[in-house]
C-alpha cells in the first residue's frame, strides 16, 4: 500500500470536524480503478454529509467530485486504462484526497478540451443542471423559470445553460453585485432577496401569471415564497436545502396554491444507469467544449485547508465555484 493524504472525519460538526491524515491506499480490486486527483470540487452535499443531516458511517470521507489521471485498473475493467483522463461526482464519498480508489463504473472519460479544474467546477454542478433542465422538466426555447441561489456554483452554470437554450430565467441573489453577475451569466432578470419583494417582482415580470417551474436549492428559507411564484399546475423542483431542510408540506397546501406538483430529485438517483450517466456526461461536455457554458471559479484552497473551504461556501459569500488543489 502506499501513503495518501485525503480529509477525513470521525465525527459529525462544523468544520473543525475535518482532519488531514495520511491514509493507506489500497491497489485496485475487481472493477475498481485508482486515480491520482488533480482538482476537486466543493459543494453544498458535502457540507450535508458533514454535518450528518446526509448519515454516513464513520469515520469517513468527504467529497464526491473530481477530476485527475487514472493510475492503475482492478481485474474487469477494459473501458478505462493507466493514464486516461477522467472525472467524476458520484459516491462513495472520499474525493478529498490526494488520490483514492473507486469503482470504476462512477469515473467517466474527460475530453481533452477540457481542463481538470473545469471538470472539478462542473461535473456535479453541470450534472444537475442537465437533469433539472433536461430531465426534471424538459425546457424549450421561450420557457420562462426560476432559479434560487443565482450566483452559486450550479447557478451560474444555470443561467448559461439557459441562456443557450433560449430560456428567461428569472434568479434570485443576496446583493446587487450577485445579480450583476447573474445577468452576466444568462440571466434575463435577477431580483436581490434582500431588498426587493420576490413573489411581486416575478409577478411583475410574467405579467401577473407567475411562472412554470421553480428550481430552489435553499430549502426552508426560500420555500413559501417559491411556491407563491409558481401558476397553476406549476412544478416546484426543490434539489437542495443550503438553509436547512425543508418544512413539513400538506397535501392541501399544494391544492389551495393551485394544484401544484413538487418533486425532490436527486442526482445519484439520475446517475443510477450508466448509459444515463455517460449520455448526461455527453451533453456536458458539449456545453463545455462549445463555450456555451464556462464554470466560473470563484476561489481556490489548497485540499488541506478544506474546512475554510467550507467555511466560505456556509457563509454564503461565495460566488461560483470552489476547487481543491491537491
Amino acid at each position: 500500500m502506499n501513503k495518501n493524504h485525503a480529509i477525513r472525519i470521525e465525527r459529525n460538526g462544523g468544520p473543525e470536524v475535518m482532519q488531514w491524515q495520511d491514509v493507506e491506499l489500497p491497489d485496485p480490486g475487481p472493477g475498481e480503478v485508482r486515480v491520482r486527483n488533480a482538482a476537486i470540487g466543493v459543494n453544498f452535499i458535502d457540507v450535508y454529509h458533514r454535518t450528518g443531516l446526509y448519515p454516513m458511517q464513520m469515520p469517513a470521507g468527504l467529497g464526491l467530485e473530481a477530476a485527475g489521471v487514472v493510475e492503475a485498473v482492478g481485474a474487469g475493467v477494459d473501458d478505462i486504462a493507466p493514464g486516461d483522463r477522467v472525472a467524476y461526482c458520484h459516491g462513495p464519498t472520499g474525493a478529498y484526497a490526494e488520490a483514492r480508489v473507486m469503482p470504476a463504473r462512477f469515473v467517466v472519460q474527460l475530453p481533452p478540451e477540457i481542463t481538470f479544474e473545469a471538470a472539478a467546477a462542473s461535473m456535479l454542478k453541470g450534472l444537475t443542471v442537465q437533469f433539472l433542465f433536461h430531465r426534471t422538466r424538459r425546457l424549450q426555447a421561450g420557457d420562462v423559470a426560476l432559479f434560487h441561489a443565482a450566483a452559486g456554483g450550479v447557478g451560474l452554470l444555470a443561467g448559461q445553460w439557459a441562456r443557450a437554450l433560449g430560456v428567461e430565467l428569472i434568479g434570485t441573489a443576496g446583493s446587487d453585485d450577485k445579480c450583476r453577475l447573474a445577468l452576466e451569466h444568462g440571466y434575463a432578470h435577477c431580483i436581490n432577496y434582500r431588498t426587493e419583494d420576490v413573489v411581486a417582482r416575478v409577478r411583475e415580470i410574467t405579467g401577473g401569471k407567475g411562472v412554470p417551474v421553480v428550481y430552489d436549492a435553499v430549502g426552508r428559507d426560500t420555500w413559501e415564497r417559491s411556491l407563491a411564484c409558481l401558476q397553476p399546475f406549476g412544478l416546484m423542483v426543490s434539489f437542495g436545502n443550503a438553509s436547512g431542510p425543508v418544512p413539513p408540506v400538506t397535501l392541501t397546501d399544494l391544492a389551495a396554491k393551485g394544484s401544484l406538483y413538487v418533486t425532490r430529485p436527486t442526482l445519484m438517483t439520475h446517475l443510477a444507469e450508466r448509459d444515463t450517466e455517460l449520455q448526461m456526461a455527453s451533453d456536458l461536455f458539449e456545453m463545455l467544449r462549445s463555450g456555451k457554458v464556462r464554470p466560473p471559479i470563484g476561489q481556490r484552497f489548497a485540499l488541506a485547508d478544506a474546512a475554510q473551504a467550507h467555511r466560505a461556501l456556509e457563509s454564503r459569500a461565495t460566488t461560483g465555484s470552489i476547487v481543491l488543489q491537491p
